[in-house]
């Protein structure tokens, strides 16, 4: 197919938004199209309300005007849901949240929706669900969604999605793995700069790797890292003295030496598998995220993963806090969505 061929309006938009392409010249050159039907892909673009065009800057002559993606010509949803709670927003087309709420997990889909409507959310072009466990797209639910928004709705695993956020904001850094500490034990892999599911979906359950002393685990294994190292265990260890992570977590930055050494003792666990899955992916960077993730668990993870990963493989290699929190999840949804939503061939077939 020829250079000029393969220009659609969607190739055109992708190399505005992507490549900060500005000006309708710019855009004949790279693609080889007359300036017409550069002028027609464009004025496709704005109509739909994708890119504006601004006044462009003099520099004798007629100025030349300025295109821009339009990132407040829509919106997306997202909501990223986990096993004890979850928050859900509106995005706009750049993926900035603009409205957020947290919603309770037990809810359902329809208080989602619900909550959905009561922010004002405009012209809505896709939603992004995040749900906890193997990804999978539940069909009852992008139903439910889809009745009220008859928009593209993508569902995939939570762990997934916060994996696409964190590395948003690490753009320059193509080889990523993101550990979420929480209620489970999870991993999303970012590798050459993009999402790694697997096969089957399957890829990054780590907290079912085997480890000593582990015990049955509800996946129907036995000494799954998950079982000692996972939210109800470590509750189970501290004896009732916290009700759930939140509670840990706190009593362990007011320095409680009995959780303290529970949080230390299970980064050291969850650290045994990460070296393993260090050496056989060579991220450059691990992010650990999720209700656990404080200082003690990620200093139990970095002893472990230096002393027992490769040196070729920890000698540049950073062990981090998450960056976004809560909002990595929601983050991750948007750039799930609109990689569809925003894809060109998406975009020809909307046009």
């Amino acid at each position: 197919m020829s250079r000029a061929a393969a220009a659609t309006s969607g190739e055109v938009l992708r190399l505005i938004r992507e490549e900060s392409v500005r000006t309708r010249a710019e855009l004949a050159r790279l693609t080889g199209l007359s300036r017409p039907v550069i002028g027609q892909r464009v004025t496709d673009l704005i109509e739909a309300g994708l890119v504006v065009e601004l006044p462009g800057v003099s520099s004798g002559g007629r100025p030349a005007g300025r295109l821009e993606f339009h990132g407040s010509g829509g919106t997306v949803l997202v909501a990223s849901l986990g096993h004890t709670h979850g928050h859900l927003a509106v995005c706009d087309l750049s993926g900035t949240i603009l409205r957020k709420e947290p919603v309770h997990v037990g809810a359902g889909i329809e208080t989602a929706i619900d909550l959905w409507k009561a922010m004002d959310p405009g012209p809505v072009r896709g939603v992004g669900i995040a749900l906890p466990g193997p990804a999978h797209e539940d069909e009852r639910i992008v139903k439910a969604v889809r009745d009220v928004f008859p928009v593209p709705v993508h569902i995939d695993n939570d762990v997934n999605v916060m994996a696409l956020g964190e590395h948003r904001v690490r753009n320059d850094v193509a080889d990523l793995l993101f550990v979420k500490a929480s209620t489970g034990i999870g991993a999303g892999v970012i590798s050459g700069g993009r999402l790694q599911r697997g096969a089957y979906g399957g890829a990054g359950e780590i907290g079912h790797i085997p480890v000593p002393d582990g015990l049955l685990c509800g996946c129907g294994t036995v000494g799954c890292v998950e079982t000692v190292a996972g939210g109800a265990a470590l509750l189970a260890q501290l004896g009732g003295r916290a009700r759930d992570l939140p509670e840990l977590a706190a009593l362990a930055r007011a320095g409680d030496l009995e959780a303290v050494a529970v949080l230390r003792e299970a980064g050291r666990r969850i650290g045994d598998v990460v070296a393993a899955a260090v050496n056989i992916l060579n991220p450059a960077i691990v992010v650990l995220g999720g209700d656990l993730s404080g200082k003690n668990l990620i200093a139990g993870v970095r002893e472990s993963v230096y002393q027992r990963a490769a040196a070729m493989a920890t000698r540049r290699l950073r062990v981090e806090p998450s960056m976004l929190g809560d909002d990595a999840g929601l983050l991750g949804c948007a750039t799930m969505i609109l990689d569809h939503v925003l894809a060109p061939a998406a975009i020809d077939a909307s046009l």
